[in-house]
Order: structure tokens, then C-alpha cells, then sequence
């Protein structure tokens, strides 16, 4: 009996050995956990709310007195419930913008919620939304602008110990935070501690970024950190929320005339497209304001981008690799915009109605090549709905295809495809092709794949369809396949 035992074991031992010699190697860069986390939320939202909310300025000037900040009617379960219910999976607030204005009671300065009018200075608004950020089932991050309009430390060695202790208590009394978003708008005219004059700081150097990202990673290990240079995330090059339709999510960052690249100094328009073969993981994050301008303004109540505009952006960041972060303003309620309620709530019931039924279901799958012609690596991996399946070929083979036999011919016009990104982004092009009369018909040409690509065609109706890896730098690895009749 126990030599029965023996063989078993043995024969489960070489098994998985066998499993663990034919899986594929990483191929290039591959992201951290973190960023694995972070990929899978996909879209979240910007709450942009301060001075500048009351003032109708974007950009505070610092000098504002504290007084101004009065919302009449507060709800942080309103703001996030409302993010939550359409779908997005976080909220990052602008816990201090240029203007140097603090939504929380920080120790360090005079200039925030402590000594407004609201709530006769005693309430929290970072507290306010992490909190009801908890109770909606939501990530919550954090902005804090290196530029500080206010402060009479800014442009001296003193300001960076000022700006890492309020990072630290941020970091430290309001729970987990998914992510850390930095700009690059750094140094100019300012209140000053009421000096009133233009000061000007290096940006790659005055801030000392990576000490400072030591202490995100020390109190918030599993926070995202954004910016142009990332180290996490990177900036998509604009503030229209697209990526191109060739997206890495490798990326090496350069100055915009060939210096040492910095927050706030980097050539904006590779943030759009990634690096081919970059050195380091740092995908793309699109952000967009729902409104013209990024606080609210009541003249912009008419403003609120419509359902088209909403789809447009939602496909090509989401769709094209990236996440999308959606700029929600509070108005001087305190509360998100009727307007801008009812313009997410078509978006939500567009997205729910155009992405419920996968047509591939049922479907029977096959492919030009299988690696090591194993099970583990079948086609039908495609389409098992487990995330940690997938579909591959073998090491030499950078061509292949995927076959879909689907019941009946059906309508269709559009496929999501993503990669196994933990093992790196491979394909560099592809094709989607119909059986039509005997023969294939091309109905789309696309370029990268990574988390996940939206690609979306012309209404067609066929039974069969087949995807072409045209050029891949190793093998490609594919987690799923899903095909939809969008609206």
C-alpha cells in the first residue's frame, strides 16, 4: 500500500514538473502586484474640490481665505455612491491643490478645513470620502500638489520636510489608498505666505521624488504612485482621455530637449504610446474631466459631455490598454452635479446593455498551434472565464491564430482580446477576419493588445471568426476572448 502511495505522489510530482518545464518564460518588463491590482480596476474618478470650487478659478492663487470653503449641503455617500454605482472602481481626491488649501484639519499650516466656515472647522472632508469610500466598496487615493501657492516655505529646502509630513498624514488616518497621484505643475506666481512673487523650482531635482516615494511605499505598500515618470503609473500625454491605438505598457521616459526627464518634464506625447522593449512597467492612466474645466463653474452646467463623448473615451483608454480617470468636480453643494449624475448614468446603462452577453459562449475554439501540444494550453482556455488560464504557443512561433465556430451566425461588432500581462506584453499587431461565402474578409486591423483591447468594427454577421497575431515579440499569450454586439 504505501508503495501505491509512493507511485501517486510520484506521479503528481512529475506531473507538475512537466507543467512547470512547458510554461512560458516572462518576456520583457512585467508589472508588480501592485500594478497587476491596479490594471484590473480599469476606470475610476477624480474629485477635484477646494477653494476653486467657490472662487470659479482652476487654479487657486493661494492668497484665498479660508472662509470661502462652505458647501451647503455636504454628502461624501452621495459623491460615492454615485462613482460606485456606475461601475467605477475608485475615488482619488484632491486632498490639496496648487492653491495650498487642505480638505483635512493638517497640523502643519493654518490654510485648511480647519479654519473654514464649514461645519465651524471641525470637519474632515479626506475623512468624509475615504469613509464613505469604505461603505460603497470603492479604492480610495489621494492627490496632493507638489506646488503649494500658499506656503512661504515653497522654492527652499524647508518646503519638502513640509510636503512629506502632510504626505505622511494623509498616508497614515484615512485607511488604504490605491493610489497617489502627482502633477507636474510646479513653481510660479504665488500668495507665498503673502511674499506675492514668481518663484521657480527644478523639477527633476528640488523635489527629491525618490525618497519621497520611499515613504508611499513604507506607509502605503500597496499603493500605485502616478505621474509622468511614474514609477507605477504614467501619464497619458494629455488631458482628452485617449491612449493610441499602439500602446505599451512599457515605457522609458525622456526629457523633452534630451535632458534627465522629471515630473512635469517629459515628452508628453509618448505617454500615448508607451516604449517599444521600455525599461520598466508603467502603464498608462487617461484623464479627462466630465466638464470643461476641472473644478466646477456653474456656466459649464450645459457643458457636461454627452453619451457619445463618454463612449469615445471609454474605448480608447479602457479599450486600448490603459485605465481611465474620470474627473467628477463637486459643486458648491458639495455634492456631484445632477447633470453630471444623469451623463453616468447613460453611461452605465450603455456599458451594461452593450457588454452583457458574450457571443461566444458555446462557441468551439481552435487554433493554428497549441504549445507542446498540452491541454494546459488549449484553445478553449480562451473562453473558461479563469484568469489564470490561457491560451499560448510554442517559444519559436511569434504567428498564430485563434478559430471561433460559433452555433449560429450572429450579429457583431466588437471583440475584447487581453494578454496574459503578467509575463510581460507581446503582440505587436493583429487582425479580426469573418468566414463570409467560404472565404475571410478582414473587419479590423489593430496594433498592441496588453490588459485588454475593445476593438470595435462595423456591424457584421457571420458564424465563424478568427483572430490573427500577425507580429509578436515572443509567443502570445492570450487569457481571453469575448465578442459583443455593442450599441
Amino acid at each position: 500500500m504505501k508503495n501505491c502511495f509512493y507511485l501517486v505522489f510520484l506521479l503528481i510530482g512529475l506531473t507538475l514538473s512537466a507543467q512547470n518545464n512547458l510554461a512560458p518564460k516572462p518576456y520583457g518588463v512585467v508589472p508588480s502586484e501592485r500594478q497587476l491590482q491596479w490594471h484590473e480596476l480599469e476606470r475610476y474618478c477624480f474629485l477635484h474640490f477646494t477653494v476653486n470650487t467657490f472662487t470659479d478659478l482652476e487654479w487657486g492663487l493661494g492668497g484665498e481665505k479660508e472662509s470661502v470653503f462652505n458647501p451647503t449641503n455636504f454628502d461624501a455617500d452621495q459623491i460615492v455612491s454615485t462613482i460606485a454605482r456606475n461601475g467605477f472602481k475608485g475615488a482619488v481626491l484632491t486632498c490639496k491643490h496648487h492653491d495650498g488649501f487642505c480638505l483635512w484639519p493638517s497640523k502643519f499650516t493654518e490654510h485648511s478645513v480647519k479654519n473654514s466656515s464649514w461645519q465651524n472647522g471641525k470637519g474632515d472632508v479626506v475623512k468624509a470620502i475615504s469613509e464613505a469610500c469604505k461603505r460603497h466598496g470603492i479604492k480610495f487615493g489621494i492627490y496632493l500638489s507638489p506646488w503649494d501657492r500658499n506656503s512661504a516655505l515653497y522654492g527652499k529646502p524647508e518646503y519638502i520636510t513640509y510636503y512629506r509630513n502632510q504626505l505622511r498624514e494623509l498616508l497614515t488616518n484615512y485607511g488604504e489608498i490605491f493610489e497617489v497621484w502627482l502633477d507636474g505643475a510646479n513653481g510660479g506666481d504665488g500668495y507665498y505666505g503673502g511674499a506675492k512673487e514668481k518663484r521657480e523650482v527644478n523639477r527633476v531635482t528640488y523635489y527629491d521624488w525618490p525618497n519621497t516615494w520611499k515613504i508611499i511605499r513604507e506607509l502605503q505598500p500597496k499603493a500605485s504612485i502616478f505621474s509622468d515618470i511614474g514609477p507605477d503609473i504614467r501619464w497619458c500625454g494629455n488631458e482628452s482621455g485617449y491612449v493610441q491605438d499602439s500602446c505599451w505598457a512599457a515605457y522609458t521616459a525622456h526629457g523633452p530637449h534630451g535632458e534627465k526627464p522629471g515630473i512635469g518634464n517629459t515628452l508628453g506625447q509618448e505617454g500615448e504610446t508607451g516604449t517599444l522593449n521600455g525599461e520598466a512597467w508603467i502603464p498608462a492612466e487617461a484623464d479627462v474631466s466630465i466638464r470643461p474645466g476641472w473644478f466646477y463653474h456653474p456656466n459649464e452646467d450645459s457643458q457636461v459631455r454627452d453619451l457619445n463623448s463618454l463612449k469615445e473615451i471609454y474605448f480608447k483608454s479602457v479599450g486600448n490598454g490603459a485605465s481611465w480617470i474620470l474627473n467628477l468636480p463637486p459643486d458648491r453643494t458639495g455634492q456631484i452635479n445632477p447633470n453630471d449624475v444623469k451623463a453616468l448614468d447613460k453611461l452605465q446603462d450603455y456599458l451594461d446593455q452593450s457588454f452583457k452577453n458574450n457571443l461566444l459562449q458555446g462557441a468551439k475554439a481552435s487554433a493554428s498551434e497549441t504549445r507542446g501540444n498540452s491541454r494546459q494550453f488549449a484553445p478553449s482556455k480562451v473562453l473558461d472565464n479563469d484568469k489564470n488560464s490561457y491560451w499560448t504557443v510554442n517559444d519559436n512561433t511569434t504567428t498564430a491564430s485563434l478559430t471561433f465556430q460559433l452555433e449560429a451566425p450572429v450579429p457583431f461588432n466588437c471583440m475584447e482580446i487581453k494578454e496574459v500581462i503578467r509575463l510581460g506584453q507581446r503582440v505587436c499587431s493583429f487582425t479580426i477576419e469573418i468566414e463570409k461565402g467560404g472565404k475571410w474578409e478582414q473587419v479590423f486591423k489593430g496594433s498592441t493588445i496588453g490588459h485588454k483591447k475593445l476593438a470595435k468594427f462595423n456591424d457584421v454577421t457571420a458564424s465563424k471568426v478568427r483572430v490573427n497575431f500577425e507580429n509578436s515579440l515572443a509567443a502570445p499569450l492570450i487569457e481571453s476572448v469575448k465578442l459583443y454586439k455593442v450599441l
